[in-house]
């Protein structure tokens, strides 16, 4: 299964019986699957179908489905109700003359409500099923074209993503083999506190110099945060392999990148240590902000 982004757009036409129909989908990223159908009134009857058929093939997105119609015969029937008619214009007719008011206009009364009415041929039963399926099927087709979409967007996220990972490892491999990790640059970055430690006091107690000496040590140390890091890229790259709906545990993984690379920030014991952690932060960033956009 390939990795799928959360963004498309899909548009299928046809004709049912007397009608010509349009199905639009529009989707965007969502923390879920949020499908908000918007259908002509009289058809809110599939709607049901409709969403057990996106919830089978989408697993997250804000989707929009626009279904429009319109019939292409022109048997329509006009009917004057003329008793309706005759009824109030002899009304409106007394009130106007006890009120000395001109009589109204036939165009006015017509305007009334009821007075005309406009009905449309009605489907049997087995023609209005038939345009069902019609539709239904149009709203698959659509679904298609969607989701084709949204995985060639999602093959184009799988190559930026994986650039991002091999950053991302670059720069963890930098940070493993910079200068001011090898031992005795610690040992030096050690006794330089030590020595400004007992600059200021020289009465110093032996065990709280040797306690400083071990949390300056730990403070520096940020083999834990580089073994994480190898680990999370390992999963990362297995996730994007995977291709199934990953979007989510990508996310989270994203907050782990980030989390790691903060703390590897924060024990930099060098300029230049810090520089590759600040770098690695960005492209953690840039990593975050495409995941955002994975099924």
């Amino acid at each position: 299964m390939s990795l799928a982004s959360m963004t498309g757009f899909a548009r299928t036409h046809g004709t049912a019986g007397p009608w010509n129909w349009a199905w639009e989908l529009k989707s965007v990223n969502g923390k879920g699957l949020d499908l908000r159908l918007r259908l002509p009134v009289g058809w809110e009857g599939i709607e049901p179908v409709l969403r057990q058929g996106a919830s089978r093939r989408l697993a997250r997105g804000n989707v929009s489905a626009n279904l429009a119609m319109t019939r292409t015969d022109a048997a329509v029937s006009v009917r004057v109700n003329e008793e309706l008619l005759q009824a109030v214009y002899a009304a409106v007719g007394r009130v106007a003359a006890a009120s000395g008011a001109p009589a109204p206009t036939l165009d006015t009364l017509l305007g009334l409500k009821g007075v005309i009415e406009i009905a449309e041929p009605e489907e049997s039963e087995a023609e209005r099923r038939q345009i069902e399926q019609d539709l239904l099927a149009g709203f698959e087709a659509a679904l298609d074209a969607l989701i084709v979409m949204r995985n060639t967007e999602g093959a184009s996220l799988n190559t930026v993503l994986t650039d991002r990972l091999d950053a991302i490892e670059r720069l963890t491999r930098a940070a493993e083999a910079n200068p001011t990790r090898r031992p005795e640059a610690i040992r030096a970055k050690l006794a330089e506190q030590v020595r400004m430690l007992l600059e200021a006091n020289a009465s110093f107690d032996p065990d709280r110099l040797h306690q400083e000496a071990i949390l300056l040590a730990s403070k520096v140390d940020v083999r834990e945060e580089l073994d994480r890091l190898v680990t999370h890229i390992a999963a990362a790259r297995a996730m994007l392999n995977e291709g199934a709906p990953v979007g989510r545990r990508l996310d989270f993984l994203a907050q782990e990148f980030n989390r790691e690379t903060n703390t590897l920030c924060s024990k930099a014991n060098d300029v230049s240590l810090t520089a590759i952690g600040l770098e690695l932060k960005s492209v953690v960033e840039q990593f975050r902000e495409q995941v955002q956009n994975i099924e």
